[in-house]
């Protein structure tokens, strides 16, 4: 067939299925370059096909001109494609063997990539950012300090040790950390993790003394530690191992709502270990499922237990912190930097108790003694090691999570990159070295990294000098904090969760939005809060997953039409305007088919083709089995042995094809002896096999009395999958094997390079399934199915014009 012969080309909307062909317009011939030629009645003046308006807001806005375009190329499908754009076979690079090459260029790249300092510390502008960084530096270490007290109190540990982890971690991550903007150190979320994990290996009761029933506060404070400590290595060991085999990946399984979700449901933790130090009482340690509940409940039951001056004394700082917060945010365009309210707060709260004597004269707790100087290393405990194993896996993953998620946006924003692997090394080195030195496991706060930003940080450097001033507290200043209410810290702790409990309002937007994000934002809420930290983390990511499997397991299917005049084909439901080709289905998930979903592929095809195919298939072979006893029947009845009809060349079949000429030869109700085929037929049918020469063909539906399908074609529109397995190439074959038993051809389209080179891996494509059944498009196998409305031999010179 000539290029002529079959121009390739749907009749427009206006010509019919049946009516006549209209010329196509000149256009550029296969092998040339595309022509564009506008029409002249509608085309655009000379220039362009794009005019910009105003938009919303005084935007430009683009509006499209209608503008034809034809193109006539030849019908392609995958065996012509290949042929056409010379396909080979990708070559995968094997990346392991450079790992074992040893070079200077390499040995170099290897030192920066894991000590990023040395790469931008010599680079470093003095002139131009070492005021910013100073100022950044002092800002955020105004911040930290009281921020560490409060945060050592959430994680059940003396103040103290929220200094010390408020300089060994962040002067680590000076070395190692790629982000020049996060602050790292304690975290809200992060301590009452480690909270969680102290309080239920180290309980009040654990340390009774037995002459007056109290509790031994400095063996309870030194097991706790101990225990912090060795979580804090253990979670720096997860973190850097993970960084080292580029494990960085882990933190997209945590998606945006359900990061949200559980810092919301922490904030309520925090929230509520905070309540006895505002009212002052002595709450029982309880760890694990419905602990929460259950601490509420005894809150409740004890509120008239209350310390009147304790609760005063947070009411008062609460209050107080409040309005310095406001008055920063009204002022902010005038301050150079934001009021230190922690820290302003603090001291006053501390000049007052020590004057008026708060713990003496009112019962109002207090920090009690703060050595001066460093604690020298202390090695971990290997004992804890299998009881805080998952604790510290969990902990490292969210402590991770929430760096790299403010590292990328400060990045984007400065337009720098933030290598996430390294980042996990980075975070984990301050960890492992921390815990050594009695640390607990630290991340990085959102208010200190706005801060540090805002007052002009540009570097790590902002954080190293941060820390140098938290030396100097710790050395010299730590001690004048001893008469610091803990009401105080409580209030500053909660105060400060008024951004994380704002994410409530991620309900309302969700809701909006995207329902299936918000039920995985109210599992994640709800899991957290009745199961604990790390078990609700635990559900919240398993569900998360499982969502995603359910999603793939039930995609939208569709049956597509094409677009009047064009060689779109879109769902039928949803374009009016799109019409089925006659004879012709086209068929489309959205979602990839894979063993998940699979059999819901098939079982939907036959559903949304409107023929029960299953049935038609059980019916054909019930009246082809009738047919071969009707036919030995018949043999014995005309005594025609099997001998007599070789030794005269002839053979007895029944002779049942698909055109209508060969369906009128035979004769289903009659009574006679089937059609007798000739020694000419013997050697066609002795040419396609032995096997069928003597088993007798298939009949056809017509033939048989079955109904025919309205269509004559199945097109199966690939162009959503992403990979395939066993189980899809086998629901591919049965997809085949069953239309064509019912008289439909199957073609397929559209599928992508690397799923092409699965197929051919997993052996899909065969005698009767080739690359002439697998097109470059849609409307090619279209085209294709209307010119070969039965099977016949695929012709590889037509040619599509659109």
């Amino acid at each position: 067939m000539g290029l002529s012969e079959a121009p390739g080309r749907l009749p427009n909307r206006t010509e019919g299925w049946g009516g006549s062909r209209r010329d196509p317009s000149p256009c550029g011939l296969c092998g040339k370059p595309l022509e564009r030629r506008p029409r002249a009645s509608r085309g655009p003046p000379p220039g362009g096909c794009v005019r910009r308006s105003p938009g919303p807001g005084g935007a430009p806005a683009m509006e499209l001109r209608r503008r034809d375009y034809h193109v006539e190329r030849p019908l392609l499908n995958q065996e012509q494609l290949e042929e056409l754009g010379s396909r080979s076979s990708a070559t995968g690079t094997l990346q392991w063997r450079t790992w074992f090459r040893c070079s200077h260029a390499r040995a170099q790249a290897l030192l920066l990539q894991y000590f990023p300092v040395l790469a931008w510390l010599p680079q470093y502008p003095v002139r131009d950012w070492l005021l910013g960084d100073l100022l950044s530096g002092l800002s955020v270490a105004i911040m930290q300090l009281p921020q560490g007290l409060a945060y050592a109190l959430l994680a059940g540990l003396p103040p103290v040790f929220g200094l010390y982890s408020s300089f060994y971690p962040v002067f680590i991550y000076f070395l190692f950390g790629t982000s020049r903007h996060i602050s790292v150190g304690t975290f809200a979320v992060m301590s009452v993790m480690v909270g969680s994990v102290t309080e239920s290996l180290a309980p009040d009761e654990a340390f009774l003394q037995a002459s007056n029933s109290t509790v031994d506060v400095a063996a309870r404070d030194a097991a706790r530690v101990q225990v912090a400590s060795t979580l804090s290595v253990l979670v720096g060991l997860f973190q850097v191992g993970l960084g080292l085999v580029h494990f960085g990946f882990v933190v997209t399984y945590l998606s945006e709502p359900l990061v949200r979700a559980y810092t919301t449901a922490a904030s309520v933790q925090v929230f509520v270990s905070q309540l006895k130090y505002v009212f002052g009482l002595h709450l029982s340690s309880r760890s694990g499922p419905l602990s929460l509940i259950y601490t509420v409940l005894e809150v409740c039951w004890k509120l008239p237990q209350t310390v009147v001056g304790t609760m005063v004394t947070a009411v008062v700082a609460g209050v107080v912190l409040v309005l310095v917060k406001l008055l920063n945010d009204k002022l902010r365009q005038q301050l150079p930097m934001p009021l230190p309210g922690e820290l302003l707060t603090l001291i006053g709260a501390t000049g007052i108790s020590y004057g008026v004597g708060l713990q003496h004269r009112f019962g109002v707790d207090v920090v009690g003694k703060i050595p001066a100087g460093l604690v020298p290393p202390v090695a971990p405990s290997p004992q804890l090691f299998a009881r805080l194993v998952g604790n510290a896996f969990a902990i490292a993953v969210v402590g991770f999570a929430i760096a790299i998620s403010l590292g990328k946006i400060f990045a984007l924003r400065h337009g720098y990159r933030v290598d996430s692997n390294q980042e996990l090394v980075a975070l984990g080195l301050s960890n492992l070295i921390g815990g050594i030195f009695q640390c607990f496991p630290v991340s990085c706060s959102m208010s200190r990294s706005l801060v540090q930003e805002s007052t002009g940080g540009n570097t790590q450097v902002a954080g190293a000098i941060s820390s140098l001033f938290i030396l100097i507290i710790i050395v010299k200043l730590g001690e004048l904090f001893q008469d610091l209410p803990k009401a105080v810290l409580a209030a500053a702790i909660i105060v400060n969760l008024k951004g994380m409990l704002m994410q409530f309002t991620d309900i309302r937007s969700l809701w909006k939005a995207n329902r299936v994000d918000l039920l995985i934002w109210l599992v994640t809420f709800v899991a957290t809060i009745l199961l604990n930290l790390d078990l609700g983390l635990a559900v919240a990511v398993v569900f998360s997953l499982l969502l995603v499997v359910v999603r793939t397991q039930l995609p939208h299917y569709s049956v597509l039409g094409q677009v009047p005049d064009t060689d779109i084909y879109r769902d039928v439901a949803e374009y009016s305007e799109a019409r089925e080709v006659p004879g012709v289905k086209v068929f489309r998930s959205s979602a990839t088919m894979y063993f998940a979903n699979a059999e819901l592929y098939s079982d939907t095809l036959k559903q949304r083709c409107g023929v029960n195919v299953d049935h038609l298939i059980s019916q054909k072979k019930k009246l082809l089995r009738k047919q071969e006893l009707k036919l030995k029947r018949l043999q014995k009845e005309n005594k025609l042995p099997k001998q007599a009809a070789a030794s005269k060349g002839t053979s007895i079949s029944i002779n049942v094809n698909t055109s209508v000429t060969d369906i009128e030869s035979n004769d289903v109700e009659g009574s006679k002896a089937k059609q007798v085929s000739s020694g000419t037929e013997l050697e066609d049918t002795a040419a396609r096999g032995q096997e069928d020469a003597k088993a007798p063909d298939m009949s056809s539906l017509k033939t048989l009395g079955l109904p025919q399908p309205d269509f004559h074609s199945l097109i199966l529109d690939l162009s959503s999958l992403s990979f395939v397995d066993t189980v899809c190439l086998k629901s591919l074959k049965n997809i085949f094997r069953d239309f064509r038993e019912i008289e439909v051809e199957v073609y397929m389209a559209a599928c992508h390079s690397p799923v092409v080179t699965q197929l051919e891996v997993g052996h899909f494509f065969d005698a009767s399934i080739t690359k002439q059944h697998l097109f470059a498009s849609v409307h090619d196998a279209v085209i294709f199915a209307l010119q070969h409305p039965r099977s016949s031999p695929v012709n590889p010179v037509l040619v599509t014009k659109l």
